[in-house]
């Protein structure tokens, strides 16, 4: 099947790689002209294990191109994604512009019947604006499909080649057809494909982050009462994952999520409940919640040491999330403008994002290349992200290193009793 994928950012690269991969022939389009270069060389713009080894195979085997022409990408194409941003506006709404943009240049481009399929996260309603703004301009026959990105950063290619579920939204038979064909590779495992009407499949993607982003912060909630209470936060998470109705993902405590995703799309969902004349009560706690959470660690040094004036600090961690290289909304953003707010010095490392986070913080940090480089002569050390290579450290090396053997663990990744029994201040989440 011929494909054009519109949009070379985390979504538009994995889906245009993961379906050249199952044979199909795909053209990704960009406006970044840098990018495409990038990408024509072989140099991947983002961090996902194992893509730039699948993108460099589909382009030597002739099924993945790229190119800043929409039109020469479009117009032989039975199927386009639109794969752009989707930013947050100013009053928590997920801003259009770039989606309809891209529709009314693929209403030009078609020339014969074409499935345009939303890919964006993008709020309820849009498939309609979106054929719309189609609609205006093409000569040819089209539908419009709502296919919403369940990817998770780190694990992105796992996820797409062998997913739980693909939604799909869709409003004609001609069109499911097209659908059912194009992912009949990805679920040969029994994995569904639940088709539905549009503005379902739209609100599903919303509605999943919102329940995940839900149980982070109900579990830093709970964590927070463990502290008041002098309970452990890791004995209640086993109590309450055993039990079949709710499970273990993403009940672990820590300091509050971040992302292209959950904050962004909390958000669009109180916005768009909003419209219609809807307060949705707990989706704005959770996000209460998690703006607390980000703070927690700085809260935790300062009632420990008093003024952070002069102070200086490690940090381990600077992405949102391990296998990533993503800053947006990320934790460390919040912990080390806390620190610097509070007159401290700041050395940083992580394995990948260290380019990223100097577009966020410039030279006002200072980047180590390996973890113990920024232990040298620190008050304390920040675990913000959980990344494999920090779970087992040399704690001796790190005494030796370290001004004082003060941990402020933001994601339980070490034992408290080990860290006593080594000599260590240890600050976690939830525990004694």
């Amino acid at each position: 099947m011929r494909i054009a994928i519109i949009g070379t950012g985390y979504v538009g690269l994995v889906a245009g790689t993961c379906f050249a991969d199952s044979g199909n022939d795909v053209t990704c389009v960009d406006i970044d002209e840098r990018k495409i270069r990038m990408l024509l060389a072989g140099e991947v713009p983002i961090y996902e294990p194992g893509l730039e080894e699948l993108i460099r195979k589909n382009v030597r085997e002739k099924r993945l191109a790229f190119t800043t022409n929409l039109a020469d990408a479009v117009s032989p194409a039975q199927v386009v994604f639109i794969a752009v941003g989707t930013p947050e506006g100013e009053s928590g709404e997920a801003d259009l512009q770039y989606v309809l943009a891209a529709a009314e240049q693929i209403g030009r481009a078609i020339k014969q019947y074409t499935v345009v399929v939303d890919k964006s996260t993008v709020p309820v309603g849009t498939a309609d604006k979106v054929r719309a703004a189609i609609a205006k301009v093409a000569s040819a026959e089209f539908d419009v499909v709502s296919n919403p990105e369940f990817l998770k950063e780190g694990a992105a290619l796992d996820d797409f080649l062998k997913p739980d579920r693909v939604v799909i939204g869709v409003e004609s038979e001609r069109a499911r057809k097209v659908m059912g064909e194009l992912y009949a590779p990805f679920v040969r495992t029994e994995h569904p494909i639940l088709f539905m009407d549009t503005r379902s499949a739209e609100l599903t993607k919303y509605a999943a982050n919102a329940m995940l982003a839900t149980r982070i912060s109900f579990m830093n909630d709970v964590a927070a009462l463990c502290e008041k209470v002098g309970a452990d936060v890791d004995f209640v998470r086993k109590g309450l994952g055993a039990d079949k109705r709710i499970g273990y993902p993403f009940l672990f405590p820590g300091v509050g999520y971040g992302g292209s995703c959950f904050p962004k799309d909390v958000k669009a969902l109180v916005t768009t409940a909003r419209e219609y004349g809807l307060e949705l009560d707990l989706l704005r706690a959770v996000e209460r919640t998690n703006e607390r959470q980000k703070k927690l660690l700085v809260t935790k040094a300062v009632k420990h040491f008093g003024s952070l004036e002069g102070k200086k600090f490690g940090v381990w961690g600077l992405a949102f999330k391990p296998k990533t290289d993503d800053m947006r909304e990320a934790p460390a953003i919040e912990v080390i403008e806390g620190l610097i707010g509070k007159g401290a010095q700041v050395v940083a490392h992580d394995p990948v994002a260290a380019h990223a986070a100097k577009r966020v913080f410039g030279d006002r940090i200072r980047y180590a290349s390996v973890p113990y480089e920024a232990l040298e002569g620190v008050d304390a050390l920040f675990v913000v992200t959980e990344w494999n290579e920090f779970r087992h450290p040399d704690f001796e090396r790190m005494k030796a290193l370290m001004k004082s053997p003060v941990i402020f663990d933001g994601r339980n990744i070490y034992d408290p009793v080990r860290m006593r029994e080594l000599g260590f201040t240890h600050f976690s989440i939830g525990r004694r």
